[in-house]
């Protein structure tokens, strides 16, 4: 029990309600102790404003080796299913001078120039998956996830990474499994397995057969300086850009086009020039952060919030996507998908501070090539059930449906 008598809220692992939780959550305090799967207990932080400070708080760290101590000294069993979002050394774990260290490499990698140079190849990318789509029955209900929203952002990834064709298959159902948060013991332990297999033999790849990409790239800084990055960091690096580069695209395209087919009126106002897609795209970024819940920080020492003390060691939940619905800033209107609100910039989906993501430029880009071309291409989009709910992925920190149906033409689908 915590401090205030209160059993820690049991967090589901398959985040079938991640807003109805965050509710619930934020009932009991702007910081609330929460059980994850596998019985780790943490503080769940819903507050925006208390979420902005510790993100800027040198007393907050993502370091699980220095700052943890339930992990350093092997409370938290070694085959936790969520052991791998801890275990990783790479930018955003890393605290003070090593967070520094590495974030310099990266950085270099995510360019102004670079990312602008991408744009006629993102364009290309999103062309020929609408060809494809153009040729499919425009009555057939056809998952937009799989062929549209998953493999645009994928693409570029691949690309941009030099990831050759015969490992993109096997990478992306690895992704699939990490961001999986109900899996067992068993299988978090397989995926992981799997996943630094296929980076280890990936980097061998790409050291024999060296090219211009973001990979060859960071192999050059690690080779040629072991100072800038350990062979794990390497790897760890190439996980986390891949991974979140092009799973977070993924759920913020799904999420835009289920919004703007749930509310039309709000599509309206794109056409009629009364709000653009970088409206539509902040507005969904607030409204559905791609990331629900970031896993995990840790107090460096007591952190007093007044009614509460997180003590020093105590592992901490930001949850980004109770930031974007907060009503303090937000108002009584912030469950509602709204492209005109004057705060939808107001959010922290890409992250805040130190750690604020180096691909959220290149994720802008992304989608506001993919939702323009889709909806001149395709504009009467629909969806094809929509009395139905989208089933949402069997995960707590991803946040994005399992799948997206719709109809490339509701006419069609009536004939």
């Amino acid at each position: 029990m915590d401090r205030r008598g209160q059993c820690p809220f049991v967090i589901d692992a398959d985040g079938s309600d991640i807003h109805g939780e965050i509710t619930r959550i934020r009932a009991r305090g702007p910081a609330a102790q929460v059980e994850l799967p596998g019985g780790v207990v943490v503080w769940s932080v819903t507050d925006g404003e208390l979420i902005r400070s510790l993100l800027l708080d040198p007393r907050v760290s993502k370091d699980a080796y220095r700052h943890w101590p339930a992990w350093i000294n092997g409370e938290i069993p070694g085959d936790w299913p969520l052991g791998i979002w801890v275990s990783v050394q790479n930018v955003v774990t890393a605290y003070g001078a090593d967070h520094t260290r590495q974030r310099k490499p990266v950085a270099a990698a995510f360019t102004q120039r670079r990312i602008a140079a991408l744009r006629p190849r993102i364009q290309r990318i999103a062309d020929d998956l609408l060809d494809a789509l153009a040729a499919e029955p425009p009555g057939r209900p056809l998952d937009l996830r799989e062929k549209f929203a998953h493999p645009l952002p994928n693409d570029v990834m691949c690309e941009l990474f030099g990831i050759p064709e015969e490992y993109r298959a096997g990478l992306h159902g690895i992704i699939k499994g990490f961001f999986r948060t109900s899996a067992s013991a068993q299988e978090a332990q397989a995926n992981g397995y799997a996943l630094y297999t296929t980076i280890s033999e990936f980097l061998v790849h790409k050291r024999q057969n060296p090219g211009d990409d973001l990979t060859c790239d960071l192999i050059a800084v690690r080779d040629e300086d072991g100072a800038s990055l350990t062979e794990k960091e390497l790897a760890d690096n190439l996980i986390l850009l891949y991974t979140a580069g092009y799973e977070t695209t993924v759920n913020l395209l799904d999420h835009a086009v289920h919004a703007l087919l749930r509310h039309p009126e709000q599509l309206e106002l794109v056409r009629l020039g009364q709000a653009d897609w970088d409206d539509v795209i902040e507005e969904t970024l607030r409204h559905e952060p791609p990331g629900a819940h970031a896993i995990l920080r840790y107090a460096v020492e007591d952190i007093d919030l007044g009614d509460v003390v997180i003590p020093k060691g105590d592992a901490i939940m930001i949850s980004y996507a109770a930031a974007g619905r907060d009503p303090s800033r937000h108002g009584d209107s912030a469950d509602r998908f709204d492209i005109t609100r004057p705060t939808r910039r107001e959010h922290i989906s890409f992250g805040h501070g130190v750690h604020h993501c180096l691909g959220a430029p290149l994720a802008r880009l992304e989608a506001s090539i993919a939702l323009s071309s889709l909806f001149e291409r395709f504009p009467d989009l629909a969806l094809a059930h929509p009395e139905r709910q989208a089933e949402p992925q069997r995960s707590f920190i991803s946040n994005g449906h399992q799948n997206l149906m719709v109809v490339l033409s509701r006419q069609a689908a009536f004939v």
